[in-house]
């Protein structure tokens, strides 16, 4: 109804650019079906994958528990950092839509040959000798066989989980509609839901289909996912809104900053002097703000005859940016300090270990007959984000605009902050289910027996997944909300690509916390907190440590929601009033 509202009022103005209709003809609600199915199938596929990968590694690489765990840990670290790769690729060179389709057509690749590992008995060791007890280790041949495998689904998902949101966003985004700020929080809350409906089939269906008809199958089934991911998107090609991209904007950062450096010792312009710094032609921004204004330097006109082409344009682009330049690199610079709040929780999020641990030591009984397998309760976190989404979007909302009498929503910042708040309680119930559990694990004499199962529930872990659950429904859809809106929309993928990022950083600290408790916890010959024998270790003291550290990032987001100051749309809403 929007669209067709915009294209008949066009129709009746003079247009001075011939492809305005075409624009406003493409994008709108056709296309979510085929974007957020790409993603989806994308994550089904991909997310499969992981949970069993360290048993196929063991089993049929014959490789050491600590061997399969880094390399699974790597492919998970590059899975996470490559986002950040595809959305400036996406952004300066090639734009989203061919970006999300050779990232999905990498991801497929890199599936086909996984499924050609388990299919091909050459691709990997022969089956250990059970007479001698020996067993192959895998060739370099093989080995490379399967990492390239890694890699590929790794470049993959860089390709497609940046820019999905973004493009997404893109067919939905229209500025000049007055509902367009409610449209775009709807379609956040709606891609997450789908998002976590997804890994939530992943963690159960593919796992399932793995554990019943073997790593043939179960490697087959998200080849042929990722199959079905890619054609769905391409099948809509025609009905897409298809940004070009502009320029790099990695390159772009770089010349702001070091173009700045070079001009140091210039004086700034007298205010109000527009004519003296450098801008795009019909660029609405003439002048930069004043916010780090260090790096104003950078747009200076020094010399117009030298420093400006016959185009209007930079001579010499390292030695005179564009006020457009200086203010993106200000954008992303404002909102680092916010992005890195969200570390804590992702470090929180990162917890599966432990919990799998807990949960196989617990009576996991549903009925005498049926048991939750121990590497499933964390569907409980993505069940709750999902449940939330809805609830929150259909019911809390609406029933609120109902009683105001005018739309009501809860500010992104709000949002994040109760998110970080969540999280700190979910580490303190953590804490207090493991004390106990290990407590009534001592109690019936099981110190020295890790593997016993104690008569305690293992669903008293499902309030801590939940609690996280929520968690990042507030914080990770408050967090993609909040850069989307804030940063240009020239940077979109990268602001998408940022919580990602965050996800990636939290793996590599979480490792290191884990570290730094281990060796501190052991030393003197004593059991670690996080040693292998959880009823000895104090895994409910390491829970403490994540509590602390989320109870003190809270106040750190505090400060940098202070000195962030309003967002673009409060700022916007008050000079609208001050007007």
């Amino acid at each position: 109804m929007e669209d067709t509202k915009m294209e008949d009022s066009s129709n009746q103005r003079e247009m001075s650019h011939e492809e305005m209709p075409e624009t406003h003809s493409k994008g709108g609600l056709i296309t979510m079906p085929f974007i957020i199915a790409n993603e989806s199938f994308e994550k089904v596929a991909s997310y499969g994958l992981v949970p069993n990968m360290i048993m196929y590694l063991i089993k049929d690489y014959h490789m050491g528990v600590a061997k399969g765990t880094n390399i699974l840990f790597f492919w998970q670290a590059a899975t996470n950092f490559t986002p950040i790769l595809g959305a400036f690729v996406a952004d300066s060179y090639l734009g989203r839509f061919l970006t999300i389709g050779l990232g999905s057509i990498c991801s497929l690749l890199g599936m086909i040959l996984l499924w050609f590992t388990a299919m091909v008995p050459q691709s990997k060791p022969p089956p250990c000798d059970l007479m001698t007890q020996t067993c192959s280790s895998p060739t370099s041949a093989q080995m490379t066989l399967l990492f390239f495998s890694f890699v590929l689904i790794s470049l993959g998902a860089g390709g497609v989980r940046p820019c999905s949101l973004a493009f997404g966003a893109d067919q939905l985004d229209r500025r000049d509609n007055p509902k367009n700020v409610r449209v775009l929080e709807s379609f956040f809350g709606w891609y997450y839901a789908s998002a976590a409906i997804s890994v939530l089939i992943a963690l159960t269906g593919i796992v399932y289909i793995q554990d019943q008809f073997g790593y043939r199958v179960g490697f087959g089934v998200p080849a042929i996912l990722m199959l079905l991911s890619a054609l769905v998107f391409f099948l809509a090609s025609p009905f897409y809104l298809k940004q070009q991209a502009s320029k790099s904007l990695l390159t772009g950062f770089v010349q702001v900053i070091i173009v700045a450096y070079k001009n140091r010792n210039l004086t700034f312009p007298l205010p109000n002097s527009t004519a003296s710094y450098h801008h795009k032609r019909d660029s609405n921004v003439v002048a930069p703000t004043d916010k780090l204004r260090f790096l104003n330097k950078a747009c200076i006109i020094k010399n117009p005859e030298q420093d400006i082409a016959l185009d209007g344009s930079a001579a010499n682009p390292w030695s005179l940016c564009t006020v457009e330049q200086v203010e993106e690199l200000k954008a992303l610079i404002k909102v680092l300090p916010l992005w890195s709040t969200g570390i804590i929780m992702s470090i929180n999020l990162s917890q599966n270990s432990f919990p799998v641990l807990q949960a196989s030591s617990m009576d996991r009984h549903l009925t005498k007959k049926f048991q939750i397998p121990a590497g499933s309760y964390g569907m409980f976190n993505i069940i709750s984000l999902a449940l939330w989404v809805i609830f929150y979007d259909r019911a809390i909302l609406p029933m609120a605009s109902k009683i105001k009498g005018k739309p009501v929503r809860i500010g992104v910042k709000l949002r994040m902050g109760i998110g970080l708040f969540l999280t700190c309680i979910a580490m303190v119930v953590s804490a207090i289910v493991e004390n106990a559990r290990r407590k009534e694990a001592i109690r019936s004499g099981f110190q020295n027996n890790p593997t016993a199962v104690v008569k305690m529930s293992a669903m008293w872990l499902v309030p801590q997944f939940c609690l996280n659950g929520f968690a990042e429904a507030f914080t990770a859809i408050g967090q993609t909300e909040f850069f989307y809106s804030e940063l240009p929309k020239s940077m979109s993928s990268i602001a998408a690509a940022l919580f990602g990022l965050g996800l990636a950083v939290a793996n590599v600290l979480a490792s290191v916390v884990v570290s730094i408790i281990d060796d501190i916890t052991s030393k003197g010959g004593k059991e670690s907190w996080v040693s292998s024998n959880i009823n000895k270790g104090r895994i409910d003291n390491y829970y403490w440590v994540l509590a602390i550290l989320s109870f003190i990032n809270l106040f750190y987001y505090f400060l940098c929601a202070w000195a962030y100051g309003p967002t673009g749309r409060q700022a916007t809403k008050v000079k609208s009033i001050a007007g």
